[in-house]
């Protein structure tokens, strides 16, 4: 087989939620290996099957999944995809996927990509035999290949995941290479300027260093009702809490997010506990930090990254309260979440590694007296005034204290940056933690930027 019959070509791969896309891996190094670049797209049950974190580090790009995320750059990721890539090659492709396409549903990055792209698409079905054969997808396939002229590689016959035999396993992938190659023929390449692609990863993926790690992480604004119709809220997007949840389990570790008011969508592999209003928030919590067996702690690190509520209502209306000329309301501060977890997770054994959020404007003067009156391990300060750093953006700059090591102000980055170099922290005082317990030394880390 001829080698580099792609070079210096972007290939964008839409990965859908089918048991063969573990086959994926497979078939990202077999483009590679014909000179391509790739960039990844991941429907959410994608990543019930295949870890982002093994798509990153070998394609060395962030993998796109969320439709509604943006580049630090402020680019659309999905349209990057779509005005860059050569072409587009879907493996496996599901039948709910099959479905979407051929009716124009961008519900996902992937059918999003193809919709908004002037580009080949390469599409290989991968499902249960009755599934295929089916007169909806049979359908499907032919409006894709026939209007659409999508490039259709069909699936092969075998045994399949429900243990019976017939027409749907994943094709080869070398028939899928070469139809990636048909595609593109001798077309110009669309976007040479790196500029213009997809961003790469600024450094080496992450190990796996948090498998067999419990990690809760909170994210989102909490909801204090005014009525039943109304309420004071705040403006957290829930992106960085959502980050942080991303990057753990992409690190193998065993995830649960409470998530409050959040803004994107929620990693599908999490163990996710919604609440809406501070008290929903410590009840979930109370649950979480409750001792078990000798006090022994059932998670190994809490990281408090939710925003919330200052004061609530003292008394809520039962019922909408009618429009007036005016309203008054009786506030009363709430609960302090994260000094009474710490307090509680203090008595655990062993002590989880406790993360706390300060969001602050103008100065961070608070933010040293606040690591000090919580008790957190680390603390993460930013001021939402900065440009770049307030509720809602794709980026942060943060400044990270610790009570036993110098802050490190880090520059401004993604959030998901953010998460990976906080997490790099964190994965050190756990194994610290552990390495403590077994000399009966006490032992912290002392960490330094990168």
């Amino acid at each position: 087989m001829n080698r580099a019959r792609l070079a210096g070509r972007l290939i964008g791969l839409g990965i859908t939620g089918s048991i063969a896309a573990y086959k994926s891996v497979e078939l990202l190094r077999a483009l590679q290996a014909e000179g391509a670049e790739v960039q990844v797209l991941l429907t959410p049950s994608a990543g019930r099957f295949v870890a982002p974190l093994a798509l990153e580090a070998l394609s060395g790009r962030p993998v796109e999944s969320d439709l509604m995320a943006l580049l630090a750059d402020g680019r659309i990721g999905h349209i990057v995809i779509a005005d860059t890539a050569d072409v587009i090659v879907v493996a496996p492709a599901t039948a709910n996927w099959l479905g979407a396409m051929a009716n124009g549903l961008a519900g996902d990055v992937v059918t999003a990509a193809c919709l908004a792209s002037a580009a080949p698409v390469v599409v290989a079905p991968a499902m249960d035999g009755e599934m295929y054969a089916h007169p909806a997808t049979r359908a499907n396939v032919a409006r894709l290949r026939d209007e659409f002229g999508y490039r259709i590689v069909e699936p092969e016959s075998g045994v399949l995941a429900s243990g019976q035999t017939g027409v749907g396993r994943l094709a080869e992938l070398g028939r899928i290479v070469d139809a990636v190659v048909e595609a593109v023929g001798d077309r110009p390449v669309r976007a040479a300027d790196p500029a213009l692609r997809p961003p790469r990863l600024s450094g080496t993926a992450r190990e796996a260093d948090l498998e067999g790690r419990h990690i809760v992480v909170t994210a989102g604004g909490t909801r204090e009702a005014i009525d039943p119709v109304r309420y004071i809220g705040n403006r957290s997007s829930g992106k960085m809490g959502v980050a942080l949840a991303e990057a753990a389990l992409d690190r193998g570790a065993r995830l649960t997010l409470i998530a409050g008011s959040v803004d994107v969508g929620l990693p599908p592999a999490a163990e996710v506990i919604r609440v809406e209003s501070t008290a929903e928030l410590e009840s979930a919590l109370g649950s979480i930090l409750g001792a078990g067996a000798n006090n022994r702690a059932g998670f190994d690190a809490l990281i408090m990254a939710a925003a919330v509520a200052d004061f609530r209502p003292r008394r809520p209306a039962t019922s909408k309260l009618p429009r007036g000329a005016a309203l008054s309301l009786e506030l009363e501060p709430t609960p302090d979440l994260l000094a009474a977890a710490v307090q509680a997770a203090r008595q655990l054994r062993p002590v989880p590694i406790l993360v706390g959020f300060a969001a602050e404007t103008g100065s961070l003067e608070r933010a040293v007296d606040k690591l000090t009156r919580k008790g957190v391990d680390l603390l993460v300060a930013n001021d939402v005034a900065e440009p770049g750093s307030g509720f809602g953006s794709n980026t942060n700059q943060v400044t990270l204290l610790a009570a036993d090591a110098p802050a490190e102000a880090w520059p401004l980055l993604t959030k998901r940056e953010v998460a990976d170099r906080l997490l790099d922290r964190l994965a050190a005082r756990l194994d610290a933690r552990d390495a403590a317990a077994q000399t009966g030394r006490s032992e912290v880390p002392q960490e330094s930027p990168t």
